[in-house]
């Protein structure tokens, strides 16, 4: 396994305090940001999905490309789009399939997928509102309006009110990274459900190898084995996918597929 970019602890005093002697003009912006987290959790105690939502307004509201992945300019938006793209179609995602994207944003990568898939078979979902309008914006400016894709608001990962085993791909690009690991589990626990026969799910997290933490609750790191293990307790085989590691993207990325049914299993 590729050694990972953020094995050491950003949560921590040492690492805190070394940045900011590093970076000393990036202080002021990580204070209030600090201080607008604060706020929100405050506001919204106990609730991560109402917290983000709040995060995501308050982040679209100066730019809806900065707010996805705080990316800070189109031709990164564009960039890290066009890499998960590529990706998944080098690793199985054909025109035919029924896509589901977790956390859509405003179609970073979801409008190169709308424009590869067959009219119809895009779903993304999205907790915020305000991203979701701003994807209907860029469906406008990319022209597909006509190859008709769903967007949807979602309020939790249980994907309670999509079908079951409709969809061959699920995609989540930058949502575990965010993620609480009871989130996390929810996801995990219901995504099964919704996979087609020999479908899968790729989803990228950030990486420790060190103690697991998280930063002003936004980011969540986790090590490997957590995820697999949370995986295999819901019926998942989670693979390492090794040659993500060797893109540049800060993330890493894990690949999971249904066990097979021993009950549906014909002996000889």
């Amino acid at each position: 396994m590729a050694a990972t970019p953020t094995a050491r602890n950003r949560s921590s005093i040492v690492h805190r305090a070394r940045y900011a002697l590093r970076h000393p003009a990036r202080v002021p912006a990580h204070a209030r940001r600090a201080a607008r987290d604060a706020w929100l959790r405050l506001r919204h105690r106990g609730d991560h999905i109402a917290y983000y939502r709040a995060v995501m307004a308050s982040d679209a509201a100066r730019s809806a490309e900065a707010a996805v992945g705080h990316t800070p300019s189109l031709e990164s938006w564009e960039r890290i789009g066009r890499m998960q793209f590529d990706y998944l179609v080098a690793h199985g995602l054909q025109p035919h399939h029924r896509m589901l994207d977790i956390g859509c944003g405003n179609l970073r990568a979801g409008r190169l997928f709308i424009d590869h898939l067959e009219p119809g078979h895009y779903y993304g979902i999205d907790i915020s509102p305000h991203i979701l309008l701003a994807a209907q914006d860029t469906l406008v400016r990319e022209g597909l309006q006509s190859r008709l894709p769903h967007l949807a608001l979602a309020d939790d990962l249980t994907l309670a009110f999509l079908p079951d085993a409709h969809f061959d791909v699920v995609h989540a690009h930058s949502v575990f990274s965010h993620s609480p690991r009871h989130v996390i589990e929810e996801c995990l626990a219901h995504v099964g459900r919704v996979l087609a026969p020999g479908g899968f799910f790729d989803f990228t997290f950030d990486r420790t190898e060190g103690p697991e933490h998280q930063v002003l609750r936004e980011d969540f790191y986790y090590r490997t084995r957590t995820l697999v293990d949370l995986a295999a307790r819901h019926g998942l085989t989670a693979t390492f996918m090794e040659d993500w590691e060797r893109l540049p993207h800060r993330q890493s990325k894990i690949r999971v597929t249904a066990m097979p049914d021993p009950a549906r299993t014909v002996g000889p």
